[in-house]
């Protein structure tokens, strides 16, 4: 979901696919979409000075995606090493098996029935491979499963689709839940005040370059969302379809089935908090 009237956090210009810091490198998959921006970002990092790599979200099944990324890796004189997942939407994950065949892999994620391995994540697990240091950080909401990967020495975080690069992220109805999503991003603007993050690494659209300010502007957005349908149920509209068609009357109408399922989130946070009845 996307809010074309600001956008957050300085999106850096020129191509998406490449270097984006020191240990980051981007391949952007071939699925441009309404939802997926100009596609999904595969993430290659490394120490600069290693032989190994990981790949976060190896992104669709799409065998010239996944053999890319490969390429891309041992170009640079890389052997992928090991698989990681932000969460299991099939634009990120879909990919995640076939790639773990072609690189002999482990792919870890949050979710058992996505990983292929014995070894899962979890919060403050440390991936340490081929010297790297990448810290992984809880940011459910988006979905359950929702994490990101702090990478303290390029002072950045690969958020998934917790943080876009482009607009806004669908807190989608039940399986998104919207007080999670805001401890989330909550959680990503104290990496920024208190751990120095600048640089944030979607998965989707590009690289932001004021981390701290996209934080600021999604919650903004959201608080600024929640008063707007608040507003409408007080004003007689119920059900998620009339709340949509009156806050949501300036996005692109082919939005507005994701749209449904954020307003479902927004009502089933609002009445957790009281702020709504519960009819």
């Amino acid at each position: 979901m996307t809010d074309a009237a600001a956008l957050p956090g300085q999106p850096r210009g020129g191509a998406l696919s490449g270097p984006a810091t020191a240990r980051a490198v981007n391949v952007l998959a071939p699925n441009p979409s309404a939802m997926t921006l100009d596609g999904t970002n595969t993430w290659i990092v490394s120490e600069p000075d290693s032989g190994l790599a990981v790949v976060v979200d190896p992104g669709p099944l799409d065998d010239g995606h996944l053999r890319a990324v490969i390429e891309t890796a041992e170009k640079a004189g890389r052997r992928v090493a090991l698989t990681l997942l932000t969460h299991g939407h099939p634009d990120h994950a879909e990919g995640a098996a076939r790639f773990a065949e072609l690189t002999g892999t482990k792919v870890r994620a949050l979710d058992p029935a996505l990983r292929l391995g014995d070894e899962g994540l979890a919060a403050g697990d440390v991936i340490t491979t081929g010297g790297l240091e990448m810290r992984v950080v809880a940011t459910p909401g988006h979905t359950a499963d929702s994490l990101s990967f702090h990478l303290p020495a390029d002072r950045a975080v690969l958020t998934g689709d917790t943080v876009l690069g482009r607009g806004t992220t669908v807190v989608a109805h039940p399986e998104g839940r919207l007080g999670d999503y805001l401890d989330s991003l909550r959680r990503l603007r104290s990496l920024t005040v208190d751990d120095g993050v600048h640089t944030v690494l979607p998965g989707h659209g590009p690289v932001l370059d004021d981390a701290q300010g996209a934080v600021e502007f999604y919650l903004a957005h959201r608080a600024s969302r929640l008063a707007q349908v608040e507003t409408a149920v007080e004003d007689g509209f119920t059900t998620a379809p009339e709340v949509v068609a009156q806050v949501y009357a300036d996005v692109d109408r082919s939005l507005w089935p994701a749209a449904e399922l954020s307003v479902r989130a927004q009502l089933e946070y609002l009445r957790e908090h009281g702020l709504i009845g519960q009819g």
